[in-house]
């Protein structure tokens, strides 16, 4: 039988499912309304009030989503993982869906590092930081990993890569498979029947700059995050993009040219010295709306384990 955290996880799963249904519903709606009005306007120069009649100028119906909830926090056990912190959980709905946050992180490394985060894109998950920061919980924790994909990882107070809130959340803002490249020729096949390789000027999966979530296991994202300090390209994606990087990147690229040593599961990721600070992580309320879009794709059910 399955376990009542199984349960939560595929309602959430359900949920989220939903919601994305309704996001794109909603999208269509806004581009066939913009596409009816664009015709309606040229009909008008060739036949007055053609457009009425048309209906394309009929004002979009007003949807009252302000008590739908929008996210879903999927409960963690703080007392099987002693490395989870309760700091409670953000609001489920009322969550912001338009423009940009801004995310400043301060550490001991050089300038601050300020990124923008797009909640349009991943709302659950910049509801998540913001909700963090506000509680403090990245004030003085460590960047705990330089990963060999070319990122900082950050986010974890128990320096583990197991640390996080006693809650998790989906993966939103994935980069699609499409975005990526073709995966290498097997060895077998002959050359006429080999992938293209990647054009030069092909975009990286996740460009220099970018800051993703990452989980402490696949799709159960947390309180850790990723600052990529190069372009890191892939054919199977696995974050989720919450923003990039507009100030600070030399300080980025400063911790990612330290040297590493193993961590205590033997990969040569963690810092020498394990001297990078995060001093302070603060997140402003919601302004304009950014200048780049990510394009998505529902992300796979996570496993429960």
């Amino acid at each position: 039988m399955a376990s009542s955290r199984d349960r939560q996880r595929k309602l959430a799963r359900a949920k989220l499912d939903r919601q994305l249904a309704r996001r794109a519903a909603r999208a269509r709606r806004r581009r066939q309304v913009q596409a009816g009005v664009g015709v309606a306007v040229v009909l008008a120069l060739i036949v007055a009030g053609s457009a009425w009649a048309l209906g394309a100028f009929d004002r979009e119906p007003v949807e009252d989503t302000a008590a739908e909830e929008l996210c879903f926090w999927v409960p963690e056990d703080a007392t099987a993982n002693t490395n989870l912190t309760d700091v409670g959980t953000p609001a489920t709905s009322g969550l912001p869906t338009e423009g940009v946050r801004t995310m400043t992180v301060v550490t001991n490394q050089g300038a601050p590092v300020t990124a923008e985060l797009d909640t349009a894109a991943s709302p659950c998950a910049v509801a998540s930081i913001s909700h963090l920061a506000a509680n403090s919980f990245y004030d003085n924790t460590k960047c705990h990993e330089i990963t060999t994909e070319g990122a900082v990882r950050c986010g974890d107070p128990s320096g583990t890569g197991l640390g996080g809130p006693a809650y998790s959340f989906y993966d939103e803002n994935v980069p699609t498979p499409a975005d990526a490249p073709a995966s290498p020729a097997d060895a077998s096949a002959s050359p006429a029947d080999a992938p293209a390789s990647p054009a030069a000027d092909q975009h990286a999966t996740y460009p220099k700059g970018t800051v993703a979530m990452v989980g402490n296991r696949p799709g159960a994202n947390g309180s850790q995050f990723l600052i990529f300090f190069k372009d890191f390209t892939t054919a199977d994606p696995a974050y989720t993009v919450i923003g990039r990087v507009t100030d600070g990147l030399d300080t980025v690229e400063k911790i990612g040219s330290l040297p590493t040593v193993e961590n205590a599961g033997g990969a040569k990721v963690k810092p020498q010295d394990d001297d990078v600070v995060i001093q302070s992580l603060t997140v402003t309320e919601p302004a304009a709306t950014p200048t780049v879009t990510t394009s998505v794709t529902p992300a796979a059910d996570p496993s429960a384990g």
